[in-house]
């Protein structure tokens, strides 16, 4: 008998036939979905024989949503996501000109799925614009429900913008808009508890996988009080909540002004030594030019939204683009969880059996992990990291292969099944 996937005391409880839904998605999402769907099913079947399967149920959303029942984001929609925890989709159109902002935003706001979780790796074989792309392995967690991506903001010349700055001139003391008669204004919240919640996930992420250290990525020499209040409350919550298993930059910096620069260096070396988290912050324009000179010295990254945008694109081109990258939006809390596929509708490509269905493959791999079906995973990356080995992808990576053989849609699907 089929039923849904639950939480127990933070604990995910999965039967063994779970209802799974699904958005198909746009574009190319009809036939990356179709794709991925086959390999996910015999990948299951190859796994268990038979003892575990899922029941895969569509929900809408987007241009095929709005032309079925005139809704880009459907209720009922919404409402399968919140009861079976844990779902899957392909990339969407958003409406242009009104409605939803961004339909991807809006799903990740009704379920405060804060954590954007974007695992960077690279697959042998692969082409990369770095000298070493071996050398990047990344987890990044991009915080999901506030920062600019909160859509606080009001247009230059409606009277709502004129009465922002009214109030920030004459009641906040502003004088520092250049403009501001042609301004628009946009609202940048970043708070403790969203700070905090995604900071001890990607802690407890890192301790978990025995990783050694988490890098609070973010722009607080500017933006001291939102991008600075990230770094210091991310600090005092790894002292607070865990203790002895981390050592922190804070505490590093804390030694040398105490004790000198030779002890403070000899408490780094010791916490290495113990195996200790080490946690550390770094600007991120640094950031950005050290992934490209030095990737090897990040393992897990927490960072705000809009950082977290540019940050998980760069690390994606740097190992082959964004084709393959995959993607999970997460609330570790409610356990809700919605895999993604990463890259956008590309209809130009659309209808023409030429589409990637890596993204989406990597983001279900990303599933079965977080449902503990890990053989599943396992089988799939293997079949893939042996198909790029040898030279066999979709044109958009073959392309750029040594003696590279481009396959179709359906090609790279059967070679993947053919592989498991």
């Amino acid at each position: 008998m089929n039923q849904q996937v639950t939480i127990e005391n933070g604990r995910l409880i999965v039967p063994n036939r779970p209802i799974i839904p699904f958005i198909e998605g746009d574009g190319v999402g009809k036939e990356i979905w179709k794709a991925a769907r086959t390999i996910f099913d015999k990948a299951i079947e190859k796994a268990y024989q038979g003892q575990r399967s899922i029941e895969w149920q569509e929900v809408f959303a987007g241009e095929k949503s709005y032309k079925l029942n005139g809704s880009w984001l459907p209720e009922e929609t919404m409402n399968a996501f919140k009861q079976y925890l844990v779902g899957i989709k392909g990339p969407l159109t958003t409406a242009v000109g009104g409605g939803l902002r961004s339909l991807n935003v809006a799903l990740r706001q009704e379920l405060d799925l804060y954590v954007c979780l974007r695992p960077v790796r690279w697959f042998k074989g692969v082409e990369s614009p770095i000298k070493h792309p071996e050398k990047v392995s990344i987890t990044i967690f991009r915080e999901n429900t506030e920062d600019i991506y909160a859509g606080i903001e009001w247009l230059q010349g409606t009277p709502e913008a004129e009465k922002f700055y009214q109030f920030l001139s004459q009641q906040m003391g502003v004088n520092k808009v250049r403009f501001p008669k042609t301004s628009s204004y946009g609202v940048k919240p970043v708070s403790i508890e969203g700070s905090e919640r995604l900071i001890r996930a990607a802690i407890k992420y890192a301790l978990h996988h025995k990783l050694p250290s988490v890098t609070l990525v973010h722009k607080g020499n500017i933006m001291k009080f939102t991008e600075g209040g990230f770094k210091l409350w991310g600090y005092a919550l790894a002292e607070k909540e865990f203790g002895d298993a981390v050592f922190t930059m804070n505490q590093y910096m804390e030694i040398q002004k105490n004790e000198g620069k030779a002890a403070a260096q000899q408490a780094l070396q010791n916490a290495k030594s113990a195996s200790k988290l080490i946690i550390n912050d770094v600007i991120c324009d640094a950031f950005l030019q050290n992934t490209l000179l030095k990737p090897e010295d990040y393992s897990v990254v927490a960072t705000l939204n809009l950082n977290g945008d540019y940050v998980s694109d760069q690390l994606a081109a740097m190992v082959g683009g964004i084709g393959i990258a995959p993607g999970a939006n997460i609330n570790y809390i409610t356990g809700h969880a919605i895999f993604e596929a990463t890259h956008g509708t590309a209809p130009d490509i659309a209808g023409k059996n030429q589409a990637n269905p890596s993204s989406l493959l990597l983001s279900g791999v990303m599933m079965f992990d977080y449902l503990g079906w890990y053989e599943v995973g396992e089988l799939i990356t293997q079949a893939m990291q042996k198909l790029f080995q040898e030279g066999k992808a979709t044109i958009d990576l073959a392309r750029f292969m040594q003696n590279g053989t481009p396959l179709s849609t359906t090609e790279f699907t059967q070679a993947v099944i053919d592989n498991l």
